[in-house]
């Protein structure tokens, strides 16, 4: 019997520790939280400044902050230094609002799709499959060396997939290392 309770004991402390430790991806140096959305998660990585910066000066954080669901390819500071130089400074400015929120959209899909989703659709695409955008445009998921998720853009770039499914309760984030642009 004392052995039954110390065991309960040991496993009830298993989980406490579990839970204190948290399950939940990290991203940009903070734990990502399931119950928060895009929004209230994205603020918090320090790998995203940019777009979060960039989502804030096109008017989107309502959207982002809506019910959803979204599937977002969120590209991260390094993804947006590697546009040219100037590129970021010009799409912030206020006259450019309609071109960022054209480049903005274009990472984003409507309904909730995990690398389980897309790794399906990869397979009933015989390699490939097409997403269209919230912007209207496509983007095409495949995988690069037979294990990373790669996008592809219009313009023929391509991003890969560094941290899959941080789930939010809006939908599901996940992480680029290059920004794709729409034609």
């Amino acid at each position: 019997m004392k052995q039954k309770f110390a065991l309960a004991i040991a496993l009830v402390a298993l989980a406490i520790t579990a839970v204190a430790a948290g399950d939940n991806p990290v991203v940009g140096g903070k734990e990502m939280y399931p119950t928060k959305n895009i929004i209230q998660n994205a603020v918090n990585s320090a790998d995203h400044t940019t777009l979060v910066a960039a989502v804030k000066a096109a008017g989107l954080v309502d959207t982002l902050s809506g019910p959803g669901p979204f599937t977002v390819f969120a590209p991260t500071n390094e993804a947006f230094d590697k546009l040219p130089a100037g590129t970021v400074d010009t799409l912030l400015k206020p006259e450019n609002k309609g071109l960022l929120t054209k480049v903005l959209t274009y990472h984003v899909v409507a309904g909730r799709m995990g690398a389980a989703d897309l790794m399906t659709k990869i397979k009933e695409g015989n390699g490939a499959a097409e997403l269209p955008t919230v912007e209207g445009g496509k983007l095409w998921v495949m995988l690069h060396d037979g294990k990373h998720i790669m996008l592809k853009d219009e313009k023929g770039g391509t991003a890969l997939v560094t941290i899959a499914n941080v789930f939010q309760s809006n939908g599901v984030i996940h992480v680029i290392d290059t920004v794709v642009m729409p034609n």
